[in-house]
């Protein structure tokens, strides 16, 4: 019978410190079969970290699972930090990390921010990749942005005036910009209460339901910082890459295998961007689950990425 849930609760076997200058410190581990099949997960945000949980959508015992925060983000430091933290930094360390576990390629699942970075260091490195897994497509598009900015006050009325009306009135004409000042600047007195509203105006649009949970864990304060901060970050500098240079260069990973899953009602990040992505990736496995938002948590949207992993033992 095809698995429908998570895997149990596991601990690492390794864990490291990847130090790839001298102001960045990132955290990896690695849990699993050591001398199975290498998957990368790749968490969203950007900022957002990875968490316990993250380990449980592979089978252990099939699967060697490499886990890592990226820059400032979860247990990686300096926390929030946005100096040399760029869509290619990120290639960079991921390039370093495979080399450092000596890893010649490597299953990249990623959703969200997770899916935009692991097409970015797939197009750059297609040699070293097995295939993707990728959930909540995102490709940080210009429309894409001002619809989590903006359009999602059509769905979400009640979490985007919170977010909006957070700013002075004189600056709710560009939300970004004024969020992206306030979050960069160095008094904590402006910039904690600025994370904690755009982390919890995205943890409130996330799900089908309302999830208390998943807006609880934005009252972190540094999980809040890291993720507002460096999201604004990458949104106001377009990710660092030309516009649509994601799919542009698609191609370069097309014969690749791939699984993509998306929520039918994920307003953060809208199907339409999921669909046209997998009507251009030939050969593709484009999965809608019809009950769900955006989180990997959601049941149906877990149970397809755990039914993804099981599918990709078998071209193994």
């Amino acid at each position: 019978m095809a698995r429908t849930d998570l895997f149990p609760p596991i601990e690492p076997y390794s864990t490291g410190t990847l130090r790839p200058d001298g102001r960045h410190s990132l955290y990896y581990e690695e849990c699993g079969n050591p001398s199975g099949v290498p998957v990368l997960f790749l968490h969203g945000g950007p900022g957002a970290g990875a968490t316990p949980a993250h380990r449980r959508f592979f089978d252990p015992s099939f699967y060697r699972v490499v886990v890592f925060d990226q820059r400032g983000a979860g247990r990686s430091t300096p926390t929030a930090e946005l100096a040399d933290n760029t869509t290619q930094h990120l290639i960079a360390d991921i390039e370093m990390l495979r080399n450092l576990l000596g890893i010649d390629r490597w299953l990249l699942f990623g959703g969200s921010w997770g899916s935009t970075l692991a097409l970015a260091y797939g197009e750059a490195h297609p040699q070293h990749c097995l295939g993707f897994v990728l959930r909540g497509i995102f490709l940080c598009r210009d429309n894409e942005v001002d619809w989590f900015l903006h359009g999602l006050a059509q769905v979400f009325p009640e979490a985007h005036r919170a977010f909006a009306g957070f700013l002075p009135e004189a600056e709710r004409g560009d939300l970004l910009t004024n969020y992206h000042r306030r979050l960069n600047n160095p008094d904590p007195a402006v910039h904690r209460p600025a994370a904690r509203a755009w982390s919890a105006y995205e943890a409130a649009c996330s799900t089908l339901l309302p999830n208390a949970d998943n807006v609880a864990a934005v009252n972190d304060y540094r999980v809040a910082l890291a993720l507002a901060r460096i999201e604004a970050h990458y949104f106001v500098n377009r990710i660092f890459l030309p516009p649509d240079a994601l799919m542009d260069n698609l191609p370069r990973v097309a014969r690749l295998p791939a699984v993509i899953v998306h929520g039918r009602y994920d307003m953060v990040c809208p199907i339409g961007t999921a669909d046209m992505l997998a009507r251009a990736w030939p050969g593709s496995e484009f999965t809608v689950v019809a009950d769900a938002g955006h989180s990997a948590m959601e049941p149906g949207v877990r149970s397809a990425l755990v039914g993804a992993t099981e599918r990709f033992k078998r071209r193994f």
